[in-house]
């Protein structure tokens, strides 16, 4: 059932993708050309993203356990450690040069060819790397 929903919801957030245009790399870098010729596009589907999601994280923090039955772990990010600003700060770098972030990158996996996956590919070495290199939180650690 878990790889059932897992399948579901990917597929539907790249439906959503898709539908949105966020898979156009153009449109994301018109929304971050707020100097020149911004495209407020990408603003829009993200505000439709939290208006869904935001009643449903609230109904969440009243849980214990998933619908599947899984104990619930919500994020408790209350302050800023050097991990989150490097990961935000990489997210964002890449991001910006690419007009591609992961999700769209690996949607387009089956729609853009060679650039597609040259980007995926550098993902997965950003992904190992990191976790070669990088100090493994403590579980306990709440930031």
């Amino acid at each position: 059932m878990r790889v059932l929903c897992a399948v579901l919801f990917g597929a539907l957030f790249g439906l959503g993708l898709l539908i949105s245009g966020m898979l156009d790399p153009a449109k994301v870098l018109g929304f971050l050309d707020v100097a020149g010729a911004w495209n407020p596009q990408l603003a829009f589907v993200m505000g439709g993203a939290i208006a869904v999601a935001a009643p449903v994280f609230l109904i969440a923090r009243r849980r214990e356990r998933t619908l599947l039955g899984d104990p619930l772990e919500l994020p408790d990010r209350r302050r800023l450690d050097w991990r989150l600003i490097a990961g935000a700060a990489i997210f964002g770098l890449g991001w910006g040069l690419s007009g591609i972030c992961p999700g769209p990158g690996l949607v387009l996996l089956g729609f853009a060819g060679m650039p597609a996956w040259i980007f995926a590919g550098g993902l997965i070495v950003g992904l190992v790397a990191a976790r070669g290199l990088l100090p493994r939180p403590d579980p306990g650690e709440a930031g």
